[in-house]
């Protein structure tokens, strides 16, 4: 049996609340296992609550678990860049000797299968590099197969980064948090601070005074804090309104088809993408996650228990489905013909109203946001985290970043920020 160098790490753990902290963040999914994991290089003892008893089993656990810098707007492509760099240095950056995080460079290739949308990919890819994306790729069809040979005919055009891939989500999460509490096994970093963390601990109260944060409530006491992060993924307008602050968050729906033994799938494939329906897959165990952008599902509550529908897996494993994988990859044909078992699993995305994320200030000083990250919460905790830290010690002073969340500029994540409605990315 292999030995993981990662067993001999342990996390801080407590079974109450600690009367004190310098900072709490509630939510242990990886976003607020990055918040914890930046608080402590700050210097701030903090406390990470969820009422889950283990990080990152809820949203986290249901991703698709990959990264990419190609965005369509500079602000996301920046955060992310920052967080891959850090990814692809982690077990060294986190203090974690041996740690492995699965990180692999195996490329995004988003497929496109009439002109309008070879159009689209052509006017998107030189936005990009104008933010300064410069290796991404057009290809034309002929191209695309000589390429990725899996790929179909009815493949006019592609855009391809070898840079992106993919990475084990939840071995991020519990990297960010083994290295923020600092337990057996961690090399800690002169003068870093420590995490606890509370789990089966959830937060049923805000409390202020004059506008200012104080403390969190428990069921089993509240922990006294001046400074309060709130990362509470698809429940995140729901904790906001224990303190008053109204976030606009819709929980939605995602699903995704585990095909754990599909020998057709090539180990070494990119996320594949449909940009006409959605679809995509990545290569995954012995087989692939299947899985499909449904533009027009409407928002649900929140919810621990997220339901599957068997009627989403023929959705795209039927080749006489519209929204069929084998549209742009044939060999999932092969594939259905022979008969395959999946599991369903599934999660919640939390848009907000321009699918950008929510990192920064709340009208209650000391209370701010990490949360609202629309899908994107894997790839770009590393680097809105180490943001969001900047500001609440005072690094980022710019307007917008302060107590002040109505200024205008500086912080492009602000609460209050003027937002165009609609989906602006494919994924």
């Amino acid at each position: 049996m292999t030995h993981d160098p990662a067993s001999h790490f342990r996390l801080r753990v407590s079974d109450v609340p600690p009367p004190t902290a310098d900072l709490v963040v509630v939510g242990a999914g990886v976003v607020g296992c990055a918040t914890a994991f930046r608080a402590v290089r700050a210097g701030l003892r903090t406390v990470v609550l969820d009422a889950r008893p283990r990080p990152a089993t809820l949203t986290t656990a249901a991703a698709t678990g990959a990264y990419r810098l190609q965005f369509d707007n500079a602000e996301e492509l920046a955060l992310v860049r920052e967080g891959v760099e850090l990814y692809e240095d982690f077990a060294s950056q986190a203090g974690l000797p041996g740690y492995d995080i699965g990180l692999r460079a195996q490329g995004y290739l988003f497929c496109a299968r009439d002109e309008p949308a070879v159009a689209r990919q052509r006017e998107l890819v030189a936005r990009q590099r104008a933010f300064g994306l410069d290796d991404v790729e057009l290809l034309d069809g002929d191209e695309v197969r000589r390429r990725f040979p899996y790929v179909g005919p009815s493949v006019r055009g592609a855009r391809f980064r070898a840079g992106d891939g993919f990475i084990d989500q939840v071995r991020l999460a519990w990297g960010y948090a083994l290295a923020a509490s600092g337990g057996p096994g961690v090399d800690r970093l002169a003068g870093s601070a420590e995490a606890t963390f509370v789990l089966g601990q959830r937060a049923v109260g805000l409390r202020s005074v004059g506008g200012r944060i104080v403390a969190v409530e428990t069921h089993d006491g509240a922990i006294a804090a001046p400074l309060v992060v709130l990362a509470t993924g698809p429940f995140l307008g729901r904790t906001a309104a224990l303190a008053g602050i109204d976030v606009p968050i819709a929980p939605t729906r995602r699903q995704k088809v585990i095909v754990a033994d599909a020998p057709e799938v090539p180990a070494d494939a990119p996320m594949t993408i449909d940009e006409e329906t959605g679809a995509h897959w990545r290569p995954a165990l012995r087989g692939a996650y299947v899985l499909l952008t449904e533009r027009e599902t409407p928002p649900s509550e929140p919810t621990w228990s997220v339901p599957t529908s068997a009627d989403f897996a023929f959705r795209l494993l039927d080749p006489a489905s519209t929204d069929a994988v084998a549209h742009v990859a044939p060999f999932w044909e092969s594939v259905w013909e022979r008969g395959v078992n999946w599991i369903l699993h599934a999660g919640q995305y939390e848009y907000t109203p321009d699918h950008r994320p929510f990192v920064g200030a709340t009208p209650v000083d000391g209370l701010w946001l990490n949360g609202g990250w629309s899908g994107h919460g894997v790839m770009g905790s590393g680097g809105g985290s180490r943001m969001l830290l900047d500001a609440i010690t005072g690094q980022a002073t710019g307007p917008g970043w302060g107590l002040r969340p109505d200024a205008e500029g500086g912080n492009p994540f602000r609460l209050d920020r003027p937002m165009e409605t609609g989906r602006h990315d494919v994924l």
